[in-house]
């Protein structure tokens, strides 16, 4: 299976969507990159014998724990 495709749609925390083109092409290219090292990484820890769920449930984990760049936006 090959990564997913970028959202046709970034939503700002207003629920309107980014429309600057500049800010929608890194959006994309992150998100490419982000897909395809995340795809690496997860077929790595498979071949190597890790659980797929258990590495799933590691890439959650990673994700869950990212810290916002905005002051006080997540608890704890």
């Amino acid at each position: 299976m090959s990564p997913s495709k970028p959202p046709s749609v970034w939503p700002q925390a207003d629920g309107t969507p980014v429309s600057c083109r500049d800010k929608l092409k890194v959006l994309a290219e992150n998100h490419t990159e982000l897909a395809q090292t995340m795809q690496d990484a997860f077929e790595d820890a498979v071949l190597m014998g890790v659980d797929e769920d258990a590495m799933r449930d590691l890439l959650w984990a990673m994700v869950d724990a990212l810290d916002s760049p905005k002051i006080s936006s997540r608890p704890g």
